[in-house]
């Protein structure tokens, strides 16, 4: 009786189970989505759990699922629950093998085959766990069958669990005898779960961190679900596929399908990154879309964004002009002009790159920053002479072309042209030409006049003069001037006055051998007589007097600032410093009780105007001076001399000051994903913020280079105080990052590169 019972109710529950999954398929298969898993069968495993109610006093588990490779795969693949040695078992006692649905999925179906032995009130129950923490059978079965049945049930509210019990099927005061063992079986499982839960998708990385890109950039993708987990990451790029990542998942092909072999199959977090060849694509505004499906097929998307891409330099420069010319000037001081190039959807010009070469002379590679940046100011070169300066563009991408440089002169002469008088002439008689000559290594002789003048009297006379070429000097001229031939007796004094092309102007009144250019006109002592030419006569007429030669002397100088020293020196913003050294004379003793003069001249954008202090050194010739906070400056010192001493400059000393910054971050701790956000100021003393606001850098330290590297650059309002946010995107575990601000330097800003004091952000990822 048993046995008939317990098939009956075999046939009536799966015949049930057949027509709830009917149902099911009619009211949820267009909506929902799901995943079957396979269980203990086709060399699988069992993702279930084994409880035994007694404590495992009445009941053992038995299983034996992962049949070998290459054999049969169900053969003898089975999981069954045994009652123990032993008289009986009280009622309502049980064990069971058990399967959870994941978090956000339910068990919509199960399909199988089971087998059993069942005496004396033992039943085998499948069933499905509810809501309410209950236990639902929708097969049961109470005697022995032991042939393999296939069952199949579907559910019309999806449930949280299945279950396979082996019952004592008895109130809790009764009892079943257990003297002969009763077993429950089943294999070949599939437990089709449904997932109506689309997973979370996210992107970080260099692609998707701002700005314009270039090259090969990388991009990082995760995914978050709690249901089957993660399948599939693909991530597009103006709707095409530049990355599509498979995530480990447990699944086998059985059939033609894939299918689960582990309730959650997936991890509920995964994540993959990709290098992505910018190259591919036309330079301006990309979309870029990434998408993270679940097992069950559910997907998700992150709200599109914008990828800058510019892979191509700018071109060169239109109508490069030089401001004034291209002509000499004795003005260090160059002001170019040009027009930029239609950059189209391409990044907008960033900077101008330009390199000074000639005279021996390589300035090297410099930047001008600035958006749409048409204008390159006060530059300037060493020393005189002729230069090339070569520019070209660069984007905001980073791109630029040196091959596409535009070139301009720089001619620059601030060096008088050298003038003097031709030797006298041997032999005696007075000349009929008065000549000088003139040389300029640079810009070359342009103009010149000769005057001369009586001893006796103060005003020159301007005499016919003419300027040509001097075959003997490359770099020189002849100016020549024909002697009036009515000059009255006396001694004449003469003056050659010489401008170059630049307008640099030199005059003298010697001859190229250091002696005076004098010409004596003596009085005609008869008819034919010619006057002489004087060689010795000094300028002022007489013998003259000669003046002792004066002692020579030397300036040693140098700055100092907490134990450090030198002639170039860096200290801290708001620091003061000292002037330090020593007044020496040609011997290298000290020259005690001096008067010397310091002169600081501000760097350029500074407020303050070049200063000039008095010290007067000790009785070893030493002298100290403490000079003020400011800004960068070059110190000057100088002796002027005495009757008996020559004066003495010594060249200038480079103090530089770094710039102030301060800088707060809030909040100190956060996880992936969120920003931190600053706030600071620049210190301003002796210096105004440029127009445009203050280039401020806020940068990171990489650990493995130990080099601060840039996260993002900005400027400073007119009180030079800025604030921004930086999105940690990409960290993984747990990680302290230093941050600082650093102030850059530019054009007219008086101080030396500065950062704040680092603050540490604690980022968990």
């Amino acid at each position: 009786m048993s046995g008939t019972r317990g098939g009956l109710g075999r046939i009536v529950a799966m015949g049930i189970g057949l027509a709830l999954a009917l149902l099911l398929l009619a009211a949820k298969e267009a909506t929902a989505a799901k995943y079957d898993v396979a269980q203990c069968g086709w060399h699988l495993g069992a993702d279930a759990d084994w409880a035994d109610s007694t404590g495992g006093a009445k009941f053992r588990p038995d299983a034996w699922c992962a049949t070998p490779a290459g054999s049969d795969p169900f053969d003898g693949a089975h999981m069954k629950s045994f009652t123990k040695g032993g008289a009986t078992v009280s009622g309502t006692r049980f064990a069971r093998w058990h399967w959870q649905a994941p978090p956000t999925t339910a068990i919509t179906r199960v399909t199988g085959t089971w087998w059993h032995a069942l005496h004396d009130g033992m039943e085998q129950r499948l069933g499905v766990d509810n809501w309410n923490g209950g236990f639902d059978p929708f097969l049961i079965a109470s005697g022995t069958e032991t042939n393999l049945h296939n069952f199949s049930a579907g559910f019309v509210v999806p449930q949280p669990g299945f279950e396979d019990r082996l019952l004592c099927a008895r109130a809790e005061s009764k009892w079943c005898g257990i003297e002969a063992e009763s077993w429950s079986a089943l294999r070949a499982l599939t437990i089709t779960l449904e997932d109506d839960t689309a997973p979370t998708a996210a992107v970080n990385g260099d692609l998707v961190s701002g700005g314009w890109k270039t090259g090969r950039r990388g991009i990082g993708f995760w995914g978050s679900d709690a249901g089957a987990g993660v399948h599939l990451g693909e991530t597009l790029l103006d709707g095409n596929r530049v990355s599509l990542n498979e995530y480990v998942c447990a699944k086998a092909l059985i059939g033609s399908e894939w299918e689960a072999t582990k309730m959650q199959p997936c991890l509920t977090t995964a994540s993959g990154s990709a290098v992505i060849d910018t190259t591919r694509f036309s330079d301006g505004p990309h979309r870029l879309d990434n998408c993270e499906a679940d097992f069950a097929g559910n997907s998700a998307c992150i709200a599109p964004l914008t990828v800058l891409i510019d892979n191509n330099p700018p071109a060169h420069p239109r109508n490069l002009a030089l401001s004034g010319g291209e002509a000499w000037r004795r003005a260090n001081d160059f002001d170019l002009r040009w027009g930029n190039p239609d950059q189209g959807q391409a990044s907008p010009i960033a900077a101008a790159r330009w390199r000074i070469s000639g005279a021996g002379y390589d300035s090297g590679v410099r930047l001008s920053g600035g958006r749409d940046l048409t204008a390159l100011n006060d530059v300037s070169v060493p020393r005189a002479g002729t230069y090339t300066l070569n520019l070209w563009l660069r984007d905001e991408a980073g791109n630029e072309a040196p091959s596409s440089a535009i070139s301009v002169p720089l001619r620059f002469d601030d060096v008088p042209p050298g003038v003097a008088f031709d030797p006298a002439p041997d032999g005696e008689g007075l000349p009929e030409i008065v000549g000088a000559e003139i040389t300029d290594a640079h810009s070359g002789p342009a103009s010149g006049e000769i005057e001369y003048r009586r001893l006796d009297r103060q005003d020159w006379t301007e005499l016919p003069s003419k300027l040509g070429a001097d075959p003997d000097a490359a770099d020189g001229a002849r100016l020549t001037a024909r002697l009036p031939a009515d000059l009255e007796p006396g001694t004449y004094v003469f003056r050659a006055e010489a401008r170059d092309v630049a307008g640099n102007q030199a005059s003298t009144t010697r001859r190229s051998d250091g002696t005076q250019m004098t010409l004596r006109v003596t009085p005609k002592m008869e008819p034919g007589a010619a006057a002489g030419v004087d060689r010795a006569e000094p300028a002022h007429g007489g013998a003259g007097r000669s003046r002792p030669p004066r002692a020579k002397t030397r300036i040693f100088a140098r700055l100092g600032w907490r134990g450090r020293r030198g002639a170039e020196l860096t200290v801290p913003f708001g620091a003061p410093s000292m002037l330090s050294g020593r007044l020496l004379d040609a011997d290298g003793a000290g020259l005690a009780g001096r008067g010397l003069r310091v002169v600081s001249r501000p760097s350029r954008g500074a407020l303050q105007r070049s200063r000039v202090e008095a010290v007067r050194t000790g009785p070893h010739g030493g002298f100290k001076l403490r000079l003020p906070a400011g800004t960068s400056r070059r110190i000057g010192v100088v002796f002027p001399g005495e009757a008996r001493l020559d004066g003495a400059r010594r060249s200038p000393l480079k103090l530089r000051v770094r710039g102030g910054i301060d800088l707060l971050a809030a909040p100190r701790s956060l996880r992936t994903g969120a920003a931190v956000r600053f706030h600071g100021r620049v210190r301003t003393h002796g210096a105004p913020i440029p127009r445009r606001g203050k280039l401020v850098a806020i940068q990171y330290y990489e650990s493995a280079a130990k080099r601060w590297r840039p996260v993002l650059v900005l400027r400073t309002d007119h009180s030079g105080r800025f604030h921004g946010s930086y999105r940690f995107r990409y960290v993984v575990g747990t990680a302290s990052i230093r941050l600082r601000a650093a102030a850059l330097a530019e054009d007219r800003w008086p101080y030396a590169p500065g950062a704040s004091r680092p603050v540490a952000i604690r980022v968990t990822g």
